[in-house]
């Protein structure tokens, strides 16, 4: 017995050796399998139904009046799948959703809140249903406070759009989603990674940073996208890295002036007139002589005002300096005379003589016989 009791001391005392899972790949984990949909939401997974009433109710301008009692029907029939009930009243200017009793589905009423959102900021109805499918969201971006000039929000505005729509058609291609700009606000439709691609760019855009940056940049993921090598691997070597340049346009001023180091202690005191005085040594001298040096002084300025006076009298009647005059260059005359170029060209004169009187003796003869 007292050996089985230090057998089982022994065993307790030592730890037993963990078993060694097999070891997972990250990527395994972050990436999701080729042709996995989610499963639709049914009936069976929600057959008792909602227990309360959820509504949302949103406003239209009146421009889109008209185009929603042409709609309306399709609406209708379109949140009627999913058993949510739509009310159009013109009066107030309003959409308004509620579920029903029939409502199994708990995220339905969501989509069609942002349906009817969409529906009151232009977004045709074609684009507004796609909403209700599962993989679809929407985003609106509100873009009018962003920018405080109002000429300059609407160049960036523009700019969003590109010439003739080309750079908002080149994002909508690269993301996969709807995009309806509408005023100050932009309206997105389409999968999850697409709205958040396509709110960076805008955003980007309203700060001033042309989108066409960003295009490349998506340009340039979608092809990496394709290698499964570099799907779990940082992109950022592969994408381009633009400087942002901030020019000022403010003039420079002509004369700059140069800040000087700064220093604790003050500036020197200036020499004073008698400071000035001992180092030239006039201080000692005399009152006599003193006054000579003055008159000196200015005698010798005098002086020089004069002859400088002098000088422009003297420049008027300074004759100015003569261009040299160009003589005609004479071409090479020759001295040789060609005779038979000459005896040609008289030859010549002759013939033309003799036809011209020819003609002319038998222009008179017709006039005689007629």
């Amino acid at each position: 017995m007292a050996e089985e009791k230090q057998e089982l001391q022994s065993s307790a005392g030592k730890k037993r050796p963990r078993e060694s899972k097999p070891a997972i790949d990250d990527s395994e984990l972050l990436t999701v399998p080729d042709g996995w949909k989610e499963e639709p939401f049914t009936r069976d997974h929600n057959p008792k139904g909602l227990l309360e009433e959820s509504s949302f109710a949103t406003l239209f301008p009146k421009y889109r009046e008209a185009y929603l009692k042409e709609c309306w029907p399709l609406v209708q029939k379109a949140l009627g799948e999913g058993f949510v009930k739509a009310e159009l009243d013109l009066i107030e200017g309003s959409i308004t959703v509620t579920t029903t009793k029939k409502t199994f589905d708990p995220y339905i009423i969501v989509r069609a809140r942002d349906m009817i959102k969409l529906l009151a900021r232009s977004v045709p109805f074609e684009q507004a249903v796609r909403v209700l499918q599962d993989d679809m969201a929407c985003d609106i971006i509100k873009i009018g406070t962003l920018v405080r000039n109002r000429e300059r929000f609407i160049k960036r505005r523009q700019r969003l759009l590109g010439p003739k729509g080309s750079t908002l058609k080149a994002l909508e291609l690269l993301t996969n989603c709807y995009i309806m700009v509408q005023g100050n606000t932009v309206s997105v439709l389409g999968p999850f990674n697409g709205l958040k691609e396509v709110r960076k760019v805008v955003l980007d855009t309203m700060k001033n940073i042309h989108p066409i940056y960003n295009i490349k940049a998506l340009m340039i993921k979608r092809e990496l996208s394709k290698d499964p090598d570099l799907r779990t691997k940082s992109w950022d070597r592969f994408l381009p890295k633009f400087k942002h340049k901030n020019v000022s346009k403010r003039k420079e001023p002509k004369k700059k002036k140069i800040k000087k180091e700064y220093t604790p202690f003050p500036p020197p005191q200036p020499d004073s007139k008698i400071d000035k005085e001992l180092e030239s040594g006039a201080y000692f001298l005399k009152k006599s002589q003193k006054r000579k040096k003055k008159l000196e002084e200015i005698k010798t300025k005098q002086a020089e005002a004069v002859s400088k006076r002098q000088e422009k009298r003297n420049k008027a009647f300074i004759p100015p300096e003569e261009k040299p005059a160009i003589e005609p260059q004479k071409g090479p005359t020759s001295t040789k005379i060609d005779v038979n170029a000459i005896k040609e060209k008289v030859k010549k004169a002759k013939g033309k003589k003799k036809a011209w009187c020819s003609s002319r003796s038998r222009s008179k003869t017709k006039v005689v016989n007629i």
